[in-house]
Formats: C-alpha cells, structure tokens, sequence
C-alpha cells in the first residue's frame, strides 16, 4: 500500500512539473509565432532613421524605441531603489531584530505585498499631488514618482527572499566564524553572505520580473501615450506594457494587433536581458565574496 501511494505521489509530481512546463512552453510558442512576424525595424523606429534615434538626434513618433527606454529607465530605477532599503531591511530581519520586532515587519511587508498594484499607484498619484500643491507646480506624475512606485510595489520581494536565504544559512557554518574570533559584522560579510547571495540575488531577479510587468502603477504616476524619451526624473514617458494595454484595447485593425503582440516580445525580451545580466551579477558576487 505504502509503494503504491508513493508511486501515485510522485507519479502526481512528475504531472505538475510536465503541466507547469506544457503551460509556460505554450505561452512562449503562442506570443512567438505572433510576435516574431511583426518584428522589424519599422515597428521599434518607425519612420526614423535607426542611428539618429539611437542617438538622440531625431524623435521617434511612430515606434516603440521610446517605449521601450522608458521600460528599461522605470524598471532599472525601481530597483535600484529598492535593492538597497530591501537588502538592509532583510539582513536586519534575520540577524539583528528581536522576535517581537521581527514579528511586527514580518506582517507589515507581508501585507505590502497582498497590496494590489492599483492601491500603490494611487498612492504614488497621491504623492505627486501632495507634491505639486506643496513644494513646486513643475513636479506631476513622472518617471521618478513611477520608479519609487514600483519600488514600493517590489520592496517585500527583495526583503522577505533576503530575510529567509540568510536564516537558511545552517547554524554550525555561522559558529565556524564566530568561533575563531570574528564579530558579527565580519562572519555577516565572509560566511552568512557568501552562502545567502544567490538566494538575494534571486528575490531581485523577481523584482525586476515584477516591476517590467505592472501597468497599473506607471498608468496613474507619469506613463503617457506619446511622450517620447523621458529628458529627466521629472519628464513624462512611454513604457511597453501601457502600449501592450492600449494597443489590446483600442486595436482597430488585425495589423494593429499584431504590433502588440510584437511589444509583448520585446518585452519578453528586455525582462530575459536583465534577467541575465542579474544572473551574470549574481556569479560575479559569488566568486568575490568566496575569495575572502
């Protein structure tokens, strides 16, 4: 009885794992045979000449290059914002707080991140308000109140994957350190970090996941139509999944939605870069910290 059941166990594993996989492979076949024929140069440039746009020299009105440098800006800003403040706050979680403050953030960010996206962009519209009445009429909602937005919006994931790799980390590896005379602080850096970096690194990997993905947020903070390449902080901007939205929504014609399905590729695309580029980070850390 007890080989039987083992055998369905794993027998319903092996199925979860094949679906899981079945799923996602056709999403990727489905957006690709869709995608892959709208691509062209014309459709990230439009009408403009590649290296002017590249360049900055000419405006791009009929194409998805400023759209998709205002998803690259708002994603990088996010979490560059958020990587730090969620790192320190997860490495205090797991090695400095006390059960009862641990308790306490442990809920708060747990209930930052049930927050649906849509609470967190009205709240960043509400800021921007607050802002322009009270400090200056040049401030409304732009990339900067987009990027801290979604900062907000991504901070538990860094703070709780940071929190559980460093508790993860098996208690005789940090009495080795401790043992031999380091404090704290230097067994955090040479032992506790080294062993925890790659679980870190993967909670940043869902934050930029996240972050490429919102549209609730940057609709109500500063995402705007046709606003071209952001010039500051406080510039306006277009990002792909607003144009993904608005194209799947307002498409007047089958060629028209094929541009979306082209965004939605490029998008795939930016959020595989990025993806590699934290991975390749996350090796080089690896390697860093290990030498010491």
């Amino acid at each position: 009885m007890k080989l039987w059941s083992h055998r369905i166990l794993l027998g319903f594993f092996w199925l979860s794992g094949f679906l899981t996989l079945a799923a996602v492979g056709t999403l990727l076949i489905f957006l690709f045979t869709r995608g892959v024929p709208s691509l062209s140069l014309e459709l990230i440039f439009g009408d403009t000449d590649p290296l002017k746009a590249l360049f900055l020299q000419e405006r791009v009105f009929d194409g998805l290059f400023p759209a998709i440098a205002g998803t690259t800006a708002v994603v990088i800003l996010s979490v560059s914002w958020a990587i730090p403040v969620g790192i320190a706050a997860g490495i205090y979680l797991a090695e400095f707080s006390s059960q009862k403050v641990k308790k306490t953030f442990d809920f708060s960010f747990d209930l930052l991140a049930a927050i649906p996206s849509i609470v967190i962009g009205l709240f960043g519209l509400t800021v921007a308000i607050f802002l322009h009445q009270h400090f200056s009429h040049r401030i409304y909602p732009c990339l900067l109140i987009s990027s801290v937005a979604l900062a907000i919006l991504v901070l538990p994931y860094i703070v709780r994957t940071t929190q559980l790799s460093i508790e993860a980390v098996p208690h005789p590896m940090r009495a080795a350190g401790l043992s031999l005379g380091a404090s704290k602080l230097q067994n955090l850096y040479h032992v506790v970090l080294p062993h925890s970096i790659t679980g870190i690194l993967s909670g940043v990997i869902l934050a930029l996941g996240r972050a490429a993905e919102d549209t609730a947020v940057i609709m109500l903070t500063g995402v705007v139509a046709t606003a071209g390449i952001p010039g500051s902080l406080l510039g306006k901007y277009e990002a792909l999944p607003f144009y993904i939205y608005y194209i799947s929504s307002e498409y007047t014609d089958q060629k028209e939605l094929m541009t979306g399905f082209g965004a939605a590729l490029i998008l795939l695309t930016i959020c595989a870069l990025l993806f590699i580029a934290a991975h390749l980070l996350k090796n080089l850390l690896v390697r860093r910290l290990s030498k010491h």
